[in-house]
């Protein structure tokens, strides 16, 4: 068995733990960039995805358009619908269908919890009524946690995800790094890493710490925020405000990059609105009313009596910017979940005008919102997602209006984003646009980009554990990583993901490189980057999406691959895809770092005793042999018999291929491995998929795929 000079000078041998694993060539890394430190996205054609509800006379969705139905302008210019789908939440009840569903179609929901402007007990009495509004929502729905302090200003605690677990986690813990495990996740997916509970767990490590621990820490944590707040001086109330309008003007343009229907449930007893508006108080209003009539204006505080003009701006500003974005502020006075008796807070008409202002509602306690909820589920059910392409968008940040109508001959009120915000250059974008933008592209489930990837991912028994080795072999293709380079060194942000069929992350891998081009240039041009992680998996079906990013220009490629991790206790005949050992040398090869590995896992592609480094995407000339390896378990005793048929790109029958099994070799009990030729017959030039099924002993025992490729 072939394999290349670097991958036998790292492993030396099958019986060496895959610790010890691929190591990093010399010289070929530079320090890596942190994580989106320079993350944006390539853009030579600007789609728009814009979501639609029409609704009829009595507020109910219409069904049964089609995209002639409708009508997109951007000032005086049409613009022709280029793409079109229709997703009905009531056909997508099923919690199974949830990671399938593109993000353009879901609903958005960001429990912003308001540190500066509540006292403790409302924070800790908005915990747990938030959790208990969690069953209100449809399986569809993303929800992110976030926090508002007036000294750190928004901060995400945990991204949209559909992972209600997740969610419940943030939300305990409101982001207190001593009380979770937290992932080191750059995409805030993750607040509490499965695989390190369950790790901890099995070392006798306390898990995390208990309810009342979270309790009492979370309490403290408030307690001193708090305190640290004055809220009666007027001049810092005001500079509180203004910071408070600046920062969430910023949320806005952050949110304004996510797509689909975005709202923001924001948990505050608000702002004094004096600060505004002026004092409510009339006897006060009429003394200083006296006092200008007999020429006192000295007497005449002007804010008081009129509000801040600025800070009347301020806010302004910052509900148009929501406006633009197309994110509505419910607002939910969270005062009213304190102890009866509490003193009524100033901030009611603050979060009114917020709520109001962005086409929101002002809830007083839960059970409205939660009530609000359904009606808004059974409102928003039916939702068309059109595309439209406009020419001649500068990428300069800029907003463009839209206006979606339907053509004459249909009735209904129609609901859509008021616009869209042409992309920015990388530099502009915050770390949290970034950051969004890169997740909101895994949580798709779409296939996208202009960088060519290939990836493998295969489940692996390990010895005394129900869980599986997942390893993950990414393949990219080097021009197109390098695609309008820039500098002496390439960043590339490698994200991998295992989503199971509730849409909730699993485990994850990611990993920045930083690749000095002088010394990597030439390789990736000729070939590629291998990049060689893994994943531990517990039985169940997943899609492993990986995203693959040029970090200096944003240029992408986003793969999908459907994984299924066997129940090893069931004594099933499991047959893992085949692999075709890679005999081209023409890779710069990368081994994920700073992730553990157990010690009882070997590296498991093996041949003979000796270890080879599979291909992603084989090529295969017709006619000709290509070595193959195929990994079983349970596999019954006798002989061994394969039967090859291959698939187009369409999946449509293209006809038989041999397979021929040339040895076995393994234990009982232990995984199978199976050296194999595969002989294609004469095919056109393309993509393949070669599905073997194979018996042993008589019984079946299982079928694997795996693509190639033949060219021309």
């Amino acid at each position: 068995m072939l394999v290349s000079n670097l991958f036998r000078s790292c492993w030396r041998g099958a019986a060496r733990p895959l610790a010890a694993g691929l190591a990093l060539a010399a010289g070929l890394m530079v320090p890596a960039a942190p994580a989106f430190a320079q993350f944006s996205e390539s853009t030579d054609v600007v789609v728009v995805e814009v979501p639609v509800q029409v609704f009829d006379k009595d507020g109910q969705p219409v069904r049964g358009l089609t995209a002639a139905d409708f009508e997109v302008t951007e000032g005086r210019k049409k613009l022709p619908v280029t793409g079109f789908e229709v997703l009905d939440l009531k056909e997508s009840s099923a919690a199974g269908n949830a990671s399938q569903m593109p993000t353009a179609a879901r609903r958005h929901f960001m429990y912003l919890f308001d540190l500066s402007f509540s006292e403790p007990k409302s924070i800790l009495k908005a915990r747990q009524a938030a959790e208990g509004m969690l069953a209100s929502l449809h399986p569809t729905d993303l929800v992110a946690v976030a926090t508002y302090s007036s000294q750190s200003g928004p901060q995400l605690v945990l991204g949209f995800t559909p992972d209600r677990v997740q969610v419940k986690t943030a939300i305990q813990t409101l982001g207190l790094p001593e009380l979770v495990d937290r992932a080191p996740d750059p995409l805030r997916m993750i607040v509490a890493d499965r695989a390190r509970e369950g790790s901890a767990a099995a070392s006798g490590r306390p898990e995390k710490r208990n309810a009342a621990a979270v309790e009492e820490a979370v309490t403290e944590q408030l307690e001193t925020m708090f305190r640290a707040s004055d809220k009666a001086n007027q001049v810092v109330l005001q500079t509180k405000v203004k910071a408070l309008t600046r920062s969430f003007t910023d949320l806005s343009r952050v949110m304004a990059s996510v797509q689909g229907r975005k709202y923001v449930v924001y948990l505050s007893e608000g702002f004094d609105s004096t600060v505004v508006q002026g004092s409510v108080d009339q006897a006060e209003q009429d003394k200083m009313t006296e006092s200008a009539l007999s020429g006192n204006i000295w007497e005449v505080d002007s804010d008081k009596r009129y509000g801040s003009t600025s800070s009347s701006n301020d806010v302004e500003k910052m509900l148009e910017a929501f406006r633009r974005a197309d994110c509505t502020i419910q607002a939910v006075d969270i005062g009213g979940l304190r102890d009866a008796g509490a003193t009524p807070g100033k901030g009611k008409d603050a979060l009114l005008q917020m709520a109001k202002g962005t086409g929101g509602e002002l809830y007083e306690n839960f059970n409205d919102l939660s009530a609000a909820m359904g009606k808004m589920l059974e409102r928003t059910s039916v939702t068309y997602v059109l595309a439209v392409q406009p020419e001649g968008v500068k990428l300069d940040g800029a907003y463009h209006k839209l206006k979606v109508e339907l053509k004459s001959g249909k009735n209904g009120r129609v609901v859509h984003r008021p616009g869209f915000y042409a992309p920015t250059p990388m530099a502009q974008r915050n770390p949290m646009e970034r950051l969004l933008s890169a997740a909101s592209t895994v949580m798709s489930g779409e296939e996208s980009g202009s960088v060519n990837a290939s990836v493998i991912a295969a489940p692996f028994q390990v010895a005394g554990s129900d869980s599986a080795y997942v390893p993950v072999v990414i393949e990219v293709d080097g021009p197109t990583l390098l695609a309008g380079k820039q500098g002496t060194a390439l960043p590339t942000e490698i994200f991998v993901y295992a989503m199971d069929q509730d849409g909730s992350v699993q485990d994850f891998l990611t990993q920045t490189l930083g690749l000095d081009m002088a010394k990597v240039e030439p390789t990736l041009r000729q070939g590629g980057l291998k990049f060689f992680g893994h994943l531990d998996l517990p039985a169940g079906k997943y899609t492993v999406r990986t995203l693959v990013r040029n970090g200096t220009t944003g240029a992408y490629g986003m793969r999908i691959v459907n994984l299924e991790v066997p129940a090893w206790a069931s004594a099933e005949p499991v047959l893992l895809p085949a692999f075709f050992p890679d005999t081209t040398n023409r890779w710069l090869m990368i081994r994920e770092q700073g992730r553990p590995t157990r010690e009882s896992v070997q590296y498991p592609f093996m041949a003979k005793e000796n270890p080879f480094v599979p291909t992603s995407m084989p090529v295969v000339g017709g006619g000709q042999e290509a070595l193959l390896s195929l990994v079983g378990y349970n596999l019954a005793a006798g002989d061994l018999q394969a039967r090859a048929q291959i698939l187009d790109a369409d999946g449509k029958d293209a006809g038989p291929g041999e397979v021929k099994v040339l040895g076995r070799e393994g234990a009982a009990g232990g995984p199978q491995r199976l050296q194999a030729t595969f002989k294609a017959p004469a095919l056109k030039p393309g993509e393949y998929t070669l599905r073997v099924t194979l018996s042993a002993g008589g019984q079946a025992a299982g079928t694997s795929t795996a693509r190639f490729v033949v060219k021309g």
